[in-house]
């Protein structure tokens, strides 16, 4: 599959509007408040947060995604709209009424989204004046500012687009995606927005979507935790003019992958952009006798505190990730045991390497990325995931979070 990479995130797919602005929510004049929307009705896809207590945005969309329809994306940044009650719920349903009714769309094609912090009502006023505005500026530009506005502690905005032909069409996916704290695979946790122009069939959408995610956003890490609002949704409205897309057959497996692609890279961009972040790494495990062993033991490493500020720190000290994947709960033999950063192995059957081994790991450490590659065995499970290291500043800025 040839991939090229182009500009105009999410409406660099055919029949793709956005817009962004500031509707109070922040301080001025930081965008706060995006609109999404499709020309035509589309398939809707998502996968949302397994966090117990879910935002009144993350329940709307649970409902409205049995219907797999959709047609417009409505979000907030500055607050999540978490943990409001019976208020929070009537607030998510009069932002998507807004828009439904400003553009004349089934209430139901209407999805809302919301980031920020937790326990405080919407400024419902400051948002209803907000919406008629943001509807004049939708545009295939727009996607610039709707990017800014799902910010949070985010230090820049995240987009992809990314296109390739499948079944002998030009197809295009676009995206954006915001994330800085509160990142730990459990379903994405940030929020995430993909369009397409593809013509696929709602179960084929979702299988693509589901499989993407679960390899590329529920495969990262900065801090270990995870959010109420998580939500990625992939809007497809059929533009591209493909013959319709379906499960399995050759087409979606090329489609699947370019949808990997794009949630790969804004995984990536999330997790350059983690509070405080200098450095990203890769860790695989191989060895186990099954892939979720290899998982347990690589989300063990990317969350050990004492990994990330030896990450940080660039210090060479192997001993925390072997310890990690032995407090991991997973059965393997530590005599079989090697641990590799990059191309140069510090821990070989058990038993560190020694000579030069140790400097040069420390030297790979101090690039702003590399791999960690663990073995414990011979069976064939594996897994990959990405984390970063926990510096002075995740502190600071989480450290004063709400004031």
């Amino acid at each position: 599959m040839d991939v090229k990479k182009i500009k105009g995130g999410v409406t660099a797919p055919t029949g793709f509007l956005a817009a962004g602005i500031h509707a109070g929510i922040k301080p001025a004049p930081l965008p706060d408040l995006a609109l999404l929307t499709s020309i035509h009705p589309g398939i809707m896809a998502g996968v949302l947060t397994q966090n117990r207590i879910m935002a009144p945005p993350v329940l709307l969309c649970h409902r409205q995604l049995k219907k797999h329809t959709g047609q417009a994306i409505i979000v907030n940044s500055g607050n999540a709209n978490a943990f409001t009650g019976s208020q929070g719920t009537s607030d998510a349903m009069e932002m998507r009424r807004l828009v439904s009714a400003a553009l004349r769309l089934p209430v139901d094609s209407v999805f809302v989204g919301s980031t920020g912090v937790i326990g405080r009502p919407l400024p419902m006023p400051a948002i209803r004046e907000a919406v008629p505005p943001l509807i004049r500026l939708l545009s295939r530009s727009g996607h610039k500012l709707a990017a800014q506005a799902i910010m949070t502690t985010d230090t820049r905005p995240k987009e992809v687009a990314v296109q390739a032909e499948v079944g002998g069409q030009l197809v295009t996916i676009g995206g954006m995606a915001k994330g800085s704290g509160m990142i730990h695979p459990d379903m994405a946790t940030m929020l995430a927005y993909l369009t397409t122009d593809a013509a696929i069939t709602p179960r084929a959408l979702q299988a693509a979507l589901t499989r993407a995610v679960n390899e590329t956003f529920n495969c990262i890490s900065v801090d270990g935790d995870t959010s109420t609002n998580d939500t990625v949704l992939c809007l497809a409205n059929g533009c591209a003019g493909n013959s319709t897309i379906q499960t399995g057959t050759p087409q979606w497996i090329t489609f699947s992958s370019l949808l990997h692609e794009a949630c790969l890279s804004l995984a990536l961009q999330i997790c350059r952009d983690g509070e405080g972040c200098t450095k990203i790494v890769e860790i695989i495990v191989r060895g186990t006798r099954s892939n979720r062993e290899a998982k347990k033991i690589a989300q063990t490493i990317a969350t050990s505190l004492l990994v990330k500020t030896a990450v940080f720190g660039e210090d060479p000290n192997w001993g925390r990730i072997v310890a990690a994947a032995g407090r991991a709960g997973v059965n393997f033999n530590p005599s079989k045991l090697s641990l590799q950063f990059n191309a140069t192995r510090v821990v070989k059957n058990g038993q560190a390497v020694g000579g030069r081994a140790a400097t040069e790991a420390q030297r790979i450490m101090r690039k702003k990325q590399y791999v960690m590659t663990l073995a414990v065995g011979n069976h064939p499970g594996h897994a990959r995931l990405w984390t970063t290291d926990l510096s002075y500043d995740y502190v600071r800025i989480n450290a004063s979070y709400t004031t």
